[in-house]
């Protein structure tokens, strides 16, 4: 959709609160958004002009916007997240771990078994959780059975059944883990206090569960029933360790929710903590792919609320490593500066490390443990799955980088035999390329790299991947033609979003098998390219040698610079802060200097 098009149906958008939804030419949806103000959001997307590769192939595929108003900025917030669960929108960020969770099912019966399970049947039974982990689950489940009697037989105990005495207690009765409903022996009301106790435990309460444990063992005592009172205290013992084992800050704290982010490139990795009653009851991490270049502010308030929904948390306070924008009422955001709040969200950071660090690992592949026939036996493979007319013994790939959308470089790794040749690796910063122009910095990169092995005289690869679309793909290809060395090698591209293959000329991507050794391949070489060029970013910065964007305005100084970032987080959110709101912070003449400069810049493009 143009922005005149969209001029013509600005009128008729709605100003109240609510989410819009933009659909393509064939009606599917593309993207869910909310908003406070439906007009004053849908426009920004129109009226400002170029902002990022993503964005703008998104508006491009916009034919039709339909709007749904809600009363409140927080019915907006649930109702997108349930839109964005429910059809996986192409432009929003997607769960890439999405899943089916085991739960504790309480079934709606006569003295209800509990069991594991992980389909949500709607019969009236009671579902807790969901878990992380099956083996969590079992755990947790062998805990329950070794402190609290439940039957976990399969008969059909009414209260019909149970008088016409149709049933016999088994082994479990006289082991002691059961108290024998089947024949009478044990009142529902009494199976329903184990439930009740059941319950407290699997929230992290187990004050009311001893408290109820000392008392029948003090009525045994009184009794001289000594040897079930020994029962009773072991059991206690039992869950003393258990709470000592669980508990990982003071129980006066409360139910909470920790939630820490850590972001890599177009991946972001986002840790949760269920804490009841001072107890870590749940963590999961989840692994979130970027689609527009979203915040770590809008990927965090996405993951909070999909995390908080499958694991259906009503806690009243929300930890978190910095500010967002959390509209659901009665949840109270904090940012910990000390205390056991602080110490929750080091333990999630350490989780999101170390879970980003393992992932790596296993993504790995096992290629450089393998022998060479083994190796040989995977680029055949890859050989056979891209149709290459050679055996890509030599594999070169490329990636861009740039900084809030400043200072470009490129990088290109090698792998021979399929394992990393790390003296061939090599960075490149752009010389001949103004600006950020991903297409001009990747024909740069590859012309450069490609004509000095031809003077060389060094070999060639028979595999060449560029990391991107098809503009990248035909940007390195114009180079690789300029050289004249069409046909000398098979170039490719990966698409970041969907990892799929293209070649030039081809209208249509090629998939690969999602679990093939050919696409593992594929994408521990684009993870390494991305690894080696962040990491080269990363040095130049720290060493200071790329200068701030807002340095090269005469009359702004690294000081003004950077008191601006720090308040604004970025080059572009400057670049669209008018002047007005800029001098209070560094006067109305450097204000001015600023925004003239953002208009030239606009003006030269």
């Amino acid at each position: 959709m143009t922005t005149a098009s969209f001029q013509q149906i600005a009128h008729t958008i709605p100003v109240q609160p609510g989410i819009y939804k933009y659909y393509n030419e064939a009606h599917e949806l593309l993207y869910v958004g909310k908003a406070k103000n439906l007009k004053k959001r849908v426009s920004s997307y129109f009226n400002k002009g170029f902002t990022n590769y993503k964005t703008h192939e998104l508006i491009q595929r916009v034919h039709s916007i339909e709007f749904t108003i809600v009363n409140s900025e927080q019915d907006a917030f649930l109702l997108e997240n349930s839109l964005i669960k429910q059809f996986r929108p192409k432009y929003n960020i997607q769960l890439k771990d999405d899943k089916s969770f085991p739960f504790i099912v309480i079934k709606n019966e006569h003295f209800p078994r509990v069991f594991l399970t992980r389909r949500k049947i709607n019969d009236g039974s009671e579902y807790l959780g969901p878990y992380t982990s099956v083996g969590k689950v079992r755990e947790l489940l062998d805990f329950i059975r070794q402190n609290i009697p439940l039957r976990n037989c399969k008969l059909n105990l009414t209260p019909q059944n149970i008088q016409k005495k149709k049933f016999k207690v088994c082994l479990e009765y006289h082991l002691g883990n059961c108290k024998g409903p089947c024949e009478g022996l044990q009142t529902e009301e009494d199976y329903k206090e184990g439930l009740v106790q059941i319950k407290n435990l699997l929230k992290g309460n187990l004050a009311p569960v001893i408290h109820q444990f000392r008392e029948e063992m003090k009525k045994h005592a009184e009794h001289m029933e000594f040897e079930k009172a020994e029962v009773l205290r072991k059991k206690i013992e039992h869950l003393h360790q258990y709470q000592s084992k669980s508990t990982i800050v003071n129980n006066k704290l409360g139910n909470v929710d920790v939630f820490s982010i850590l972001e890599e490139g177009d991946i972001a990795y986002v840790n949760y903590l269920m804490v009841e009653n001072g107890t870590i009851v749940q963590t999961k991490t989840i692994t979130l792919e970027k689609k527009l270049d979203e915040t770590a502010t809008a990927i965090l308030e996405f993951a909070i609320a999909q995390l908080r929904d499958t694991f259906n948390s009503n806690a009243p306070e929300i930890i978190i490593p910095f500010p967002i924008h959390y509209p659901q009422q009665g949840v109270t955001i904090t940012v910990p500066r000390g205390g056991d709040r602080k110490k929750l969200l080091d333990l999630s950071q350490k989780n999101v490390n170390y879970f980003q660090e393992e992932l790596k690992k296993r993504k790995m592949l096992h290629l450089e443990g393998k022998t060479d026939e083994q190796r040989k036996e995977t680029l055949l493979q890859l050989q056979k799955d891209l149709l290459l007319p050679a055996f890509p013994a030599h594999i070169e790939c490329f990636d861009n980088s740039n900084f809030q959308g400043s200072f470009p470089v490129s990088a290109m790794v090698c792998f021979k035999m399929g394992i990393p040749s790390k003296k061939d690796y090599r960075h490149f910063n752009v010389k001949t390329v103004k600006g950020i122009n991903d297409f001009a910095t990747m024909k740069e990169a590859v012309h450069r790299r490609y004509k000095r092995l031809t003077d060389e005289q060094q070999p060639l690869p028979q595999l060449v991947i560029i990391d991107g679309g098809k503009g990248q793909l035909s940007a390195a290809l114009e180079a690789i033609h300029e050289l004249g060395l069409s046909g000398q090698m098979t170039v490719i591209g990966l698409a970041k979003n969907e990892e799929e293959v293209f070649f030039s000329g081809d209208r249509q991507s090629l998939k690969l098998d999602w679990g093939s050794d050919s696409l593992k391949l594929l994408r521990q070489i684009r993870d390494e390219v991305h690894r080696f060029g962040i990491t080269f970013h990363r040095q130049k910065r720290s060493r200071g040698t790329f200068k701030n964007e807002l340095e090269l305005i005469p009359g702004i100084g690294k000081a003004t610079a950077n008191m601006l970032l720090k308040t604004f987080r970025s080059v572009k959110n400057i670049k669209q802060t008018p002047a007005e709101k800029l001098a209070p912070l560094i006067g109305s003449a450097k204000a001015q200097l600023i925004e003239e400069h953002f208009k030239r810049q606009e003006k030269d493009k």
